[in-house]
């Protein structure tokens, strides 16, 4: 059996390397590349296993643990997890600092190879620097906090044990119902013991997406469902977009008068334009979305998980004989709440739909009924996001001007604050994918690092990023990376003071302004941030503008600018549309001592009992 000689580190790389992927009928690289900051716990080994593979597995330099896996995250989403990315670090800080970034992975079911130095198998220099140690458990590490978080975690401890892990993983990684992170810990020593890997290790293997067909009884199931129907409505999700679904999606809703409203996940998965579009759904969805779900006796469930957002804490569906069928690659999601699961690829299984419902139509007076909402809400979109002279604009009217000024290629990446509920009612995207949000995990940061990743996988399209100021200063230092890797982004950063969308949740819970703006936490003296001359200082052009006139001409200069863009607005941190939306559960404490407490707590009571649980 031919051979080849090679440490655990180097028959890793060139394992990756060896994989690939069909996209467009032709055969690329599975993996883009890797992310990696070394340290003690990953240069020697790691470091020179990548720096040996060259251009045949790429390495980026990021200048955050976490922020370089969640580019890699954002390529993953924007690739529709077609390609991914694997990210290694030292031992210590830089592995946990990756774990949140694994979190927003697990629950937004993206693929990420996360590749942590671990301690000395050998354990000769125990304790190595950075290591943690437990007192009742020899074989714990600080590599452990990755297990809840990852969808397969491996401790490689000899170099051979890659034979058997290295499969399992990629098995997980392209698996569309399994799919998420995996963990790979690399033990110090182990990295750089060789061993004789038989050459078919290293073959080429071509991956393509398993598209699982339903099940014959749950579709006839589903398909009876749907022609009893009075009321139908599909409500789309992020597994539209990864199962590339969004043409036998408008093909489905057309050819059967279905509406269709959109979770974040989900959004842009049709077009903002077609005709039976009703927006998006939940608590900050549209009034057209959320009336027609008020209404509908059966939800096709289509690739989402159904979150509290989505279901308005499952106080939305309020007719009393809904039911719900659940089409969904992974039978945990497909089930929830007691639904008629219908198992199978979100594509195939709307195809095979469409093939048993032939010419079945939803009622006409229904379909008119959801239709008639949408002229309505798109009036109200017009009047929120319309020109203003405000000195401070709110954060729909920012909106309105960065639509204005992007085309049906833009691709707008938002995360976690106030941004991701108004831009799920207000913003229009004509393209799949023209709507990047992370709000499955909602993770303050995301923002920069995800657009990094999102234009890596589509460096053709324009990619603008929307963002507050708190977000920036939890992770802004990207920025550089962008410049460097010559990944043109522009980012519009909108500085409210603070937490401004916690802030309305505070108060609208009937607390006091507290701890959210910067006003109102403890304080000597408020600092005067520069935020445009600290783009400037990592790199990129910064600009801050007064309203929205400046900063309209500010975005048409961005796109003529050879590198990123930060544009940088004062907005006020009190408004938010108040047209759609609808309630969402959030515990209000039963005994305060302010009175705006009691009286939101008495209107929270009579709230949760619209709530429709196990049934």
């Amino acid at each position: 059996m031919a051979t080849r000689r090679l440490t655990m580190a180097q028959a890793l790389v060139q394992a990756l390397a060896a994989q690939m992927t069909e996209i467009d009928g032709q055969a690329v690289p599975l993996f883009a590349g890797v992310w990696a900051i070394f340290g003690h716990g990953n240069v020697a080994g790691m470091g020179e296993a990548l720096h040996e593979a060259g251009d045949a597995l790429p390495t980026y330099r990021g200048h955050n643990e976490q922020s370089m896996a969640l580019a890699a995250i954002g390529y993953a989403k924007t690739m529709r997890r077609r390609r991914m990315m694997a990210c290694t670090s030292s031992i210590g800080p830089g592995a946990t600092n990756m774990v949140t970034a694994a979190a927003v992975a697990h629950v937004n079911r993206l693929p990420v190879l996360f590749l942590p130095g671990d301690v000395f198998a050998g354990r000769r220099p125990d304790p190595v620097l950075q290591q943690v140690e437990s007192f009742g458990d020899g074989t714990v590490s600080a590599n452990d906090c990755f297990r809840p978080v990852s969808r397969y975690f491996d401790r490689i401890s000899r170099p051979e044990q890659l034979l058997t892990a290295l499969p399992r993983v990629l098995a997980v990684l392209t698996d569309p119902a399994e799919c998420g992170p995996v963990t790979l810990a690399l033990c110090q020593d182990t990295q750089a013991e060789a061993f004789d890997y038989p050459e078919s290790f290293f073959a080429p293997r071509v991956w393509h997406i398993r598209r699982p067909p339903p099940d014959a009884r749950e579709l006839d199931d589903a398909i009876r469902l749907l022609r009893d129907a009075k009321a139908p409505l599909l409500i789309a999700g992020g597994g539209v977009h990864y199962s590339d679904a969004t043409t036998a999606l408008a093909a489905f809703a057309a050819a059967h008068g279905i509406p269709v409203a959109e979770t974040q996940a989900g959004k842009s998965a049709l077009a903002h334009y077609h005709k039976l579009n009703l927006g998006s759904i939940g608590v900050s969805g549209s009034s057209a979305a959320n009336r027609a779900a008020a209404e509908a006796d059966v939800v096709l469930a289509v690739g989402t998980r159904l979150g509290d957002f989505a279901t308005g804490s499952w106080s939305l569906f309020a007719n009393p004989d809904r039911q719900i069928i659940g089409l969904n690659v992974q039978p945990f999601d497909a089930g929830k709440h007691f639904a008629h699961s219908l198992v199978a690829d979100a594509r195939t299984g709307l195809e095979a739909l469409t093939q048993g419902l032939a010419a079945h139509r939803a009622p006409a007076a229904w379909t008119a009924f959801a239709q008639s909402g949408i002229a309505d809400w798109r009036a109200d979109v017009a009047k929120v996001t319309a020109p203003t002279n405000a000195e401070l604009p709110s954060d729909a009217q920012v909106i309105g001007a960065v639509q204005r000024a992007s085309s049906a290629d833009t691709i707008l990446v938002a995360a976690a604050g106030g941004l991701p509920g108004e831009l799920h009612k207000l913003w229009m995207a004509s393209r799949p994918g023209g709507y990047h949000l992370e709000y499955g995990f909602s993770c303050m940061g995301y923002e920069i690092a995800g657009a990094i990743g999102a234009k890596m996988a589509t460096p053709e399209r324009d990619v603008v990023v929307m963002l507050g100021d708190g977000s920036w200063l939890m992770m802004n230092s990207e920025i550089a990376t962008s410049v460097m890797l010559g990944l043109k982004l522009t980012v519009v950063l909108l500085d409210n003071g603070g937490f401004g969308c916690i802030n309305r949740l505070q108060i609208a819970s009937g607390g006091a302004s507290f701890n959210n703006l910067l006003a109102t936490a403890r304080h000597t003296a408020l600092p005067q941030f520069d935020f445009a001359a600290q783009a400037r200082g990592l790199g990129a052009i910064g600009i801050t503008v007064a309203g929205v006139a400046e900063l309209e001409a500010a975005l048409a200069a961005a796109k003529s600018a050879e590198r990123t863009t930060v544009i940088v607005l004062a907005t006020d941190p009190g408004p938010s549309t108040e047209a759609g939306g609808h309630w969402w559960d959030v515990g209000i404490p039963e005994v305060s001592s302010r009175a705006e407490v009691r009286a939101a707590r008495t209107g929270y009571e009579a709230a949760r009992a619209a709530q429709r649980l196990g049934d």
